[in-house]
């Protein structure tokens, strides 16, 4: 039984990973054959893709769904941190997203699948594996508080280089159009936000947590 339920969660962690994949490359080519926007060039609108905190939140998703996939025993506290921040971030950024950012742009038809994909489809692959597949045991309150590495890093980012492109991914992040007093009130709000979710998603971790781990579960060294 306990090698049936490996073999699903490998075959969801490459699913999400594949996903991922698809709904990049999708994004990235709409983005680059655009005739508008703020960039340019083709090679410009491309690299700015990344700058999102949507595409990054997929990219973790994706690199840490291929990394159980192929390896599902590893274990070590950076992959336990990246693992916790791709899942916490992808689910804040479907709730995000359509609460409050959904129909904000004019998208092509490729461009909605990507959207779909990006924002509904790969949140729900990843909560939905992360609670039926773990790997259960590898959170702790100081892995949840690391996790909140990753998107104050994107955030300093995100405002360091708005001004120098004139140019900010998200209107709650526009400097130039809210200053900086109500910028740094959300961004204090999406960091509290993260913590709290990461330490929620631990605790669920703990009630979660069985005497019968899936495939390289136990407790976080």
């Amino acid at each position: 039984m306990l090698r049936m339920e490996q073999r699903w969660a490998r075959l969801w962690f490459a699913a999400t990973a594949v996903v991922v994949l698809v709904a990049l490359v999708i994004q990235l080519l709409v983005t680059g054959s655009a005739g508008d926007g703020h960039f340019a060039t083709p090679a410009t609108r491309t690299l700015n893709v990344l700058v999102f905190f949507t595409i990054q939140s997929n990219i973790l998703v994706g690199a840490t769904s291929l990394v159980l996939a192929l390896a599902p025993y590893r274990r070590s506290t950076a992959f336990a941190v990246l693992r916790l921040s791709g899942v916490v971030a992808i689910a804040i950024t479907g709730v995000v997203y359509h609460t409050l950012l959904r129909g904000l742009a004019v998208l092509t038809a490729w461009g909605t699948v990507a959207d779909v994909l990006l924002h509904s489809v790969v949140p729900v692959l990843a909560v939905f594996g992360w609670v039926a597949f773990g790997p259960r045991g590898r959170t702790s309150v100081r892995i949840a508080t690391l996790a909140l590495v990753f998107p104050v890093a994107w955030l300093v980012f995100t405002l360091l280089r708005g001004p120098l492109v004139d140019w900010y991914p998200y209107p709650f992040v526009d400097v130039a159009e809210l200053g900086y007093p109500r910028v740094l009130v959300n961004v204090a709000g999406i960091s509290l936000l993260f913590l709290l979710v990461a330490y929620g998603a631990h605790a669920a971790d703990r009630l979660l947590t069985t005497r019968r781990p899936l495939a390289g579960e136990g407790a976080e060294p």
